[in-house]
């Protein structure tokens, strides 16, 4: 099939630009979500059919709880521009914004021409630390006549009853009072504030070129560890901006720091596949502290579920950790635990937290041997699409989640000196291996490949997961299957053959698993015609969860398995021990070398460096105390261990 996409935004030096004077779509609207730890906003931008400004924002405050205080429960209102203050040109209160060009770098910027040859250059983000979504407002004249402007503020709040009390949201501006004359060539700056407070809370301080300046430090420490250098900018670009969107989606709660997938709907909550299969294993190599705690976080509200009885565990912890949801049932929730614990304590290196979470992890998989059936397979009432589609008694993601679980547990056990159970993980993952052929391997719509359930006869995008588990038997047929017609589309995967209906989690694992298989070549064709569309197409700049279901949301946790695309599948990274991890590079074709630099995991700081020898690969491990070098073939797997 055609891999190229057509795009609308080029790549600048870390930034995209959508320049609209040379994009002949239109019109064109888009949105982006944008979080700190007490405040999300998604902006919706774009241009209109007669070329004017098309701007509102979605503003989410999720330490403020609205009733009933349940998964949804976070105060959220929405902006128009109708609601904000508003400019007056010359005594004109009608402005028409034409945009010229719109831009991202972690913060977002459109630039619009308006009336009497004012340039109008607006920078939104939200605040990393305060209650307040914040617009940087920047006017130059650049006619040869004055222009009298004067910011007006509607100096109105809304008040809202919430879980804990009167809530006050309000909408303000820095401005100077009265009207003000820009001279030609002059400039004149204000900051626009979208803030909201508990009623006895003080008013808080807000300084736009501070909190602009906090937005920059976060941005640029998320470009500085675990950074991918490649001969694609689209992927290095795509990778930066995947790893931002992972790390600011944790917000300040009443239970410590909790990382949410967003959306508009998902705050102050913790789910086992987003938080803890998802993005978990991430956070050990970003160097991000406030990620790792708040996967520590989830995992311990966890373990107050993990009961004698073995009832399952919820699939979602919520509002601000003090309900729980579990309308789908057991969605494998245990074993999506258990794989994500494992690997986060694995590639943490930090052996108090190996051992505080070793008996969860040990329930967990006690949980999952108690679900099996007498074909051996992992028994479950849902999976991660909680019956949106069927997935019988026993699917094929619980299975391929709980074998994988088993093996990283048993690497687990040996850095615990753990040498039974470690033997007992390896026989139970063996058996478990084959029950998931015997089970589960069929011939559907004509490929080798796999059933998702018994009775399963059309195609589904989670066929995917055991390349992804490093089940290989029938990894031809189950590829052909993944990119024939009836499964691949220009989003990605269709989550079942005949249905237009996406999930990126699935795209992702997919691509994942097709480095994996080691089929370089093919994931990394489909990796870039993916990314282009998801970075310079029409919806950007990150993976989104799915469509037609939440429009095409930026929820963080995808974007958490983009960068595993990278670490996990094109670097071959699979921790063995606390110290000690499998690296399997998968260089493509025509590329001479790529770099994965300041990665932090395994209690260290090191660079990958892959390079290309005029027969086979070099791969180089460098830390503070030097260099170590491994030759051999391209995709043969490197024992590193300290």
């Amino acid at each position: 099939m055609e891999l190229q996409n057509s795009t609308r935004w080029t790549i600048g030096k870390d930034e995209i630009v959508w320049e609209v004077a040379g994009s002949s779509r239109q019109p064109h609207e888009d949105h982006l979500e944008m979080s700190g730890k007490q405040v999300s906003m998604i902006v919706r931008y774009g241009v209109d059919g007669d070329g004017k400004l098309v701007l509102s924002r979605t503003v989410i405050w999720p330490g403020l709880r609205t009733i009933p205080n349940d998964t949804h429960g976070s105060l959220m209102q929405d902006f128009g521009q109708e609601a904000l203050p508003f400019l007056q040109i010359n005594g004109k209160q009608s402005v028409n914004e034409r945009p010229i060009r719109f831009q991202f770098d972690g913060l977002l910027r459109m630039e619009s021409e308006a009336e009497e040859g004012l340039i109008i250059v607006r920078t939104f983000f939200p605040s990393t630390e305060a209650k307040a979504a914040l617009e940087k407002v920047t006017l130059t004249n650049t006619s040869d006549k004055p222009v009298n402007v004067q910011v007006v503020d509607h100096k109105e709040r809304t008040s809202v009853k919430g879980a804990y009390g009167i809530y006050l949201i309000a909408a303000a501006h820095d401005a100077e009072d009265g009207e003000q004359t820009i001279e030609p060539g002059q400039s004149l700056q204000f900051g626009i504030r979208i803030t909201a407070k508990t009623v006895k809370e003080t008013d808080i301080l807000i300084n736009i070129a501070d909190e602009e300046g906090k937005r920059q430090q976060l941005i640029g420490q998320s470009r500085r560890h675990l950074r991918l250098e490649t001969p694609d900018t689209v992927l290095d670009q795509m990778f930066a901006f995947a790893k931002l969107r992972t790390a600011e989606s944790i917000f300040e709660t009443r239970n410590g720091l909790m990382h949410s997938p967003g959306g508009g709907h998902y705050y102050a909550a913790v789910w086992t596949n987003d938080q803890v299969e998802y993005a978990g294993p991430l956070f050990p190599y970003l160097g991000y502290a406030p990620g790792n705690e708040a996967t520590l976080n989830a995992l311990r509200l966890y373990t107050n579920f993990m009961g004698p009885d073995y009832q399952p565990i919820p699939s979602s912890i919520i509002a601000e950790g003090i309900d729980i949801w579990e309308g789908a049932g057991d969605r494998g929730d245990a074993a999506m635990y258990a794989y994500g614990a494992s690997l986060f304590a694995l590639s943490s290196g930090d052996l108090a937290i190996a051992e505080e979470l070793w008996p969860a992890i040990e329930w967990s998989l006690e949980f999952c041997e108690r679900q099996k059936t007498e074909a051996g397979v992992i028994a479950s009432d849902s999976d991660e699409l909680e019956n949106r589609f069927p997935s019988g008694s026993a699917n094929l993601s619980t299975s391929c989640l709980a074998y994988a679980a088993y093996q990283h547990a048993a690497d687990l056990a040996v850095s615990l000196g753990k040498t039974e159970a470690q033997a007992a993980y390896t026989t139970a993952a063996e058996a478990l291996y084959a029950a998931i052929e015997n089970y589960f391997g069929a011939t559907v719509e004509g490929f080798e490949t796999y059933r998702y359930y018994d009775g399963n006869d059309v195609l589904r995008s989670w066929i995917c997961i055991p390349l992804t588990m490093g089940i290989e038997i029938r990894k031809a047929g189950t590829i052909q299957a993944l990119l024939s017609p009836r499964l691949w589309t220009e989003d990605g995967l269709a989550t079942e053959a005949g249905d237009t209906t996406f999930w990126d989690r699935s795209t992702l694992y997919g691509l994942r698993g097709m480095y994996a298989a080691g089929e370089t070549e093919i994931a990394t064709a489909y990796l870039k015609s993916y990314s282009v569309r998801r970075l310079l197409g029409d919806h950007v700049p990150y993976p989104v969860e799915a469509y037609p279901e939440g429009n095409q949301r930026h929820l963080s946790a995808e974007s958490a398995l983009y960068c595993r695309i990278v670490t996990e599948g094109l670097f071959g990274i699979q921790p063995t021990g606390l110290s000690a991890f499998s690296c399997v590079p998968r260089l493509p074709e025509g590329w001479r070398t790529m770099a994965l630099r300041s990665i932090q995991a395994f209690g260290r700081q090191f660079d990958l460096v892959v390079n290309a020898l005029t027969s086979g690969i070099e791969l180089v491990v460098s830390d503070e105390n030097g260099s170590r070098r491994y030759s051999g073939e391209n995709g043969e797997a490197f024992e590193v261990k300290w």
